[in-house]
């Protein structure tokens, strides 16, 4: 009988053991769970805090005043680019600026984000050919084409000069270019506003250029169909602000 005691006794001892193995091995387990869950949640937490970081915080217009010159880009990533002055692919044949980079007054700036607005309702946004350009630069058009048809006079000055002006065209949101009638810089009829003997398609782009950006205060020059001036810049005093290349 004691024997049989014993027995069932070392039975229920083990029973008991194997309960208490489970139990903790379960416990192991959901621990371990836990250890794998929480590496995921920090990424995840990681991930959205890295992506506040990296999310363009743009600045802001409020309180400055609209003759200091800014950089477009500080205020926006809705435009396209294509600075060919920083480049030898213009009309000089010959780099002038050393970098490229997009300055206009903080008055030209407003009207310039609000135009592109009413552009990207139509599928397209502005791209710029030239924007604010130091009289010295001017001065060093002038030396390479020392003619006024083509390159304003530096000692009078161009409305570039005075940050009011900037040269622009079309392209898809995607940015595709858009037909327009000619290149940047071409200088005969072909590029004027009065010149219709163009396919309907390119007539309507130049109209949607043009009805814009004198809906948002730009004139257009009857010349150049990428060229549009802020009304009022004019007045503005010639600059020679040069901006940092890094």
């Amino acid at each position: 009988m004691k024997k049989l005691f014993f027995t069932m006794k070392t039975i229920i001892v083990l029973f008991l053991n194997m309960m208490i193995f489970l139990s903790c091995k379960t416990e192991a387990s959901k621990k371990e769970t836990a250890k794998e869950e929480e590496p995921i949640e920090k990424i995840v937490a990681d991930s959205v805090r890295i992506a506040k970081v990296v999310k363009p915080q743009f600045k802001s217009l409020g309180g400055i005043a609209d003759t200091t010159f800014v950089r477009l880009a500080d205020y926006s990533d809705g435009f396209a680019y294509d600075l060919r002055y920083a480049t030898d692919n213009n009309f000089l044949k010959e780099q002038v600026y050393e970098c490229g980079e997009c300055y206009t007054r903080a008055k030209t700036v407003k009207a310039l984000l609000k135009a592109n607005e009413e552009f990207k309702k139509h599928g397209v946004k502005i791209k710029f050919y030239d924007c604010y350009r130091p009289n010295s630069v001017q001065y060093k058009m002038w030396k390479i084409v020392p003619n006024p048809q083509y390159v304003a006079n530096p000692e009078k000055g161009s409305i570039h000069n005075k940050g009011g002006a900037v040269d622009i065209t079309l392209v898809t949101l995607e940015g595709e270019e858009v037909k327009m009638p000619t290149d940047f810089d071409f200088f005969g009829k072909r590029a004027y506003h009065d010149n219709f003997d163009l396919p309907q398609e390119i007539l309507d782009n130049r109209k949607l250029l043009k009805e814009t950006m004198e809906k948002f205060g730009f004139w257009s020059t009857r010349t150049e169909w990428w060229h549009y001036n802020l009304q009022g810049a004019s007045n503005d005093p010639i600059a020679n602000f040069k901006w940092n290349c890094e």
